[in-house]
């Protein structure tokens, strides 16, 4: 009896006892798509994750000051937890040093100023904004798209305008979306019970992606105003200098070096600072690593999903055994007809098999689709690799092999007597 031969049989069982089949099939169908459905959502959401720090900017560098003694590898430093005094900033004569020994490497360096956050008012219109001092460099540094008016200049700086750039949600809620309108036009924002009045000179686009996304209402979340460096230090009485800045490379070069590069540089000039020290990172080397951990998670959830797969496979078991018993019979008179114990455990190993693919497949669909729905629902629509479903198809047939033999095994042992005498 050869393999089509054995496959006929199997499918001919298997529309036989249709209920019984699917059941079988049910383990192998809830692991396969559970595994699936993981993995795709996985990476959907790292594919979130990287698009939206790529969106920051795949070549720049995060430049900040870290504490000496700082035993949290520079977390408290990158997530704004250290005060450094005046005399700890990083100056603009260093900055300056830095353009000019690495200005052919870099494509622009930005630096803000947070100057608190508040409410601009107009009778009973209103917006919640955060105020950030930048310079010339923010804008095109952290690729924010103009959609009407221009961007900061070195003259608003010198002259310490009370000008701003905002977003395109402020213009919804203050001017009823009109841009025109809002150009020119004077804001009032409240800010700690003081009241303070900026003209408009361009409305930026908010991306959610790279912004950051509020569980708040879009009338009530709070976007960035953007103001003149020089004017949001004097708001919040900022001292010379900065804890922070980014730092974009010339989109040609290895990010990650030049990163360290800056990082040595800026260090010689804190050679005898006892306190700090600057740290980079480049957002290239935070994406890679950010994806090794979203791809290790996604792997190490669909391992635990697949236990699911054991059970399956050993419901798989447990019903060619009842087969084998069922059909002791039909055993011995193929033994009787000339049929060897390697025909026999061809006819159930290969059934086994055909019952695990179809589950398989099964699985692969309804994994797609909750993989599909899943990453839907964070933005980014996903379908599973053709590698993760060779994979499934290639486990589901194995899982067919290893816990069929020992049924079709039991059946091929079978003395041809004493199963054609089985009552």
């Amino acid at each position: 009896m050869g393999l089509s031969e054995s496959i006929r049989l199997a499918l001919e069982g298997l529309r036989a006892n249709k209920m019984r089949s699917l059941l079988t099939m049910l383990g192998i169908i809830i692991g396969i798509g559970a595994v699936i459905g993981i993995l795709t959502v996985g990476n959907g959401l790292t594919g979130s994750i990287t698009g939206s720090m790529s969106g920051l900017g795949a070549s720049n560098i995060a430049v900040t000051l870290r504490e000496k003694d700082d035993e949290t590898g520079g977390m408290m430093s990158m997530m704004g937890m250290i005060s450094p005094e005046k005399d700890d900033l990083i100056t603009e004569d260093m900055l300056s040093a830095l353009r000019e020994r690495y200005g052919e490497y870099l494509s622009g360096i930005a630096i803000g100023e947070s100057a608190g956050s508040g409410q601009a008012k107009d009778g009973r219109l209103y917006a919640n904004v955060s105020l950030s001092g930048v310079n010339v460099e923010y804008g095109a540094v952290n690729n924010l798209e103009l959609l009407a008016g221009r961007w900061i200049q070195e003259k608003d700086i010198d002259g310490r305008r009370n000008v701003c750039i905002v977003s395109d949600k402020l213009v919804n809620n203050m001017f009823h979306g009109d841009l025109s309108a809002a150009l020119g036009s004077e804001v009032q924002i409240e800010r700690n019970g003081e009241l303070l009045t900026f003209r408009v000179v361009g409305v930026y686009e908010y991306d959610a992606s790279t912004m950051g996304y509020s569980m708040a209402s879009e009338k009530d979340m709070s976007t960035a105003a953007y103001l003149p460096l020089s004017t949001a230090k004097h708001i919040a009485d900022a001292p010379d200098g900065y804890s922070a800045l980014t730092v974009q490379a010339d989109p040609n070069l290895d990010s990650a070096a030049v990163a360290t590069a800056i990082e040595d540089f800026l260090n010689y000039f804190y050679r005898n600072n006892k306190d700090y020290a600057v740290m980079t990172m480049a957002m290239s080397t935070m994406v890679e690593s950010m994806s090794t951990i979203m791809n290790t998670l996604s792997i190490a959830i669909s391992v635990i999903a697949g236990i699911s797969l054991l059970v399956g496979g050993i419901g798989v078991m447990n019903i060619m055994l009842v087969s084998v018993t069922e059909r002791t019979r039909e055993i011995g008179t193929r033994k009787a007809l000339g049929a060897t114990n390697g025909d026999i455990r061809m006819q159930f190993v290969v059934e086994s098999m055909i019952v695990c693919l179809i589950g398989g497949v099964i699985g692969i669909i309804v994994g797609t689709t909750m993989g599909y729905i899943g990453s839907s629902l964070i933005s980014e629509p996903s379908y599973p690799t053709a590698g993760y479903i060779a994979l499934a198809v290639g486990f589901s047939m194995a899982i067919g092999v290893f816990f069929g033999y020992y049924p079709a095994n039991k059946a091929a042992k079978l003395d041809p007597i004493e199963a054609l005498r089985y009552e």
